[in-house]
């Protein structure tokens, strides 16, 4: 059940900045044990270079390299680099994501335009060179990260992180419509509140730092009485991957512990 064999993963936002496990590294990992050769970026190299060295560690295959997939330029390169190394693309992960605070009348139009470019615009470009590949090799699942953020107001002023991730699950819905008789899935997984590094850096951004107080929130949040972590992200993305899911697609997997059943 959930094999990968003989398919390749292009990962983006594969690694992770600190200790523990971000979406990204869990993610890659869990595609390459089932057997997926990786091929992981990260604008940070040293932390996607530890996520492949797991990898290897583990006797899996994976590559990696530096690339800010908000630009054209550096995705084309990313893609072409992928199959020069592995010759396909089954399965594309869009994985990066960042939260800004703000509404629009605090948040400066820079800002509006960096987020949108992390959490949409990253997505658009992959898809752009990717699908045609895809299309050429008979099809391939593509699975986007999106967040409930963009369904639900949490708590938090993140109104530029909101709209992106909520267009980005649109763009998926349409985009699998449209690619659907060419054997291409394109499909979403919406995380709710999940405990990796990055909630230490939204403290600071949210909690004026205090970390303990805000994890503690976040856990009350949520019905089953915790966040969840990278795992349960990464198990989702896998069952989207995998030909289990053949006939499932322009569809959301929502990883929450219930918090979108509770919230208005």
């Amino acid at each position: 059940m959930l094999r990968l064999d003989q398919k390749v993963a292009l990962v983006t936002g594969c690694g992770t900045v600190g200790e523990g496990w971000g979406n990204g590294k869990a993610i890659a990992v869990l595609l390459a044990r089932q057997g997926a050769s990786v091929f992981g970026c990260d604008l940070n190299l040293e932390a996607a270079e530890a996520t492949r060295d797991l990898i290897r560690k583990e006797a899996g295959v994976a590559e990696v390299q530096t690339c800010d997939v908000t630009q054209a330029v550096g995705v084309k390169k990313l893609v072409d680099a992928c199959m020069a190394r592995f010759g396909r693309i089954d399965i594309l992960v869009n994985n990066v994501g960042r939260s800004e605070p703000g509404d629009p009348v605090t948040m400066d139009e820079s800002v509006w335009d960096e987020q949108m470019d992390v959490n949409l615009k990253s997505a658009f470009l992959t898809c752009k060179h990717v699908l045609p590949l895809m299309e050429a090799q008979g099809g391939g699942s593509v699975v986007n990260i999106s967040s409930i953020a963009g369904l639900r107001y949490l708590g938090k002023p993140q109104v530029a992180y909101s709209a992106g991730k909520a267009a980005l699950m649109q763009m998926t819905q349409t985009t699998a419509v449209i690619y659907a008789a060419r054997g291409i899935r394109l499909n979403s997984v919406v995380p709710g509140l999940v405990f990796t590094p990055l909630v230490r850096r939204l403290a600071d951004k949210y909690a004026k730092g205090d970390f303990e107080g805000f994890v503690a929130h976040r856990h009350k949040q949520v019905p089953m009485g915790r966040m969840g972590d990278a795992w349960d992200v990464a198990h989702a993305v896998l069952f989207l991957a995998s030909d289990e899911s053949r006939y499932i697609t322009g569809q959301q997997i929502v990883v929450d512990g219930g918090i979108t059943s509770v919230t208005p």
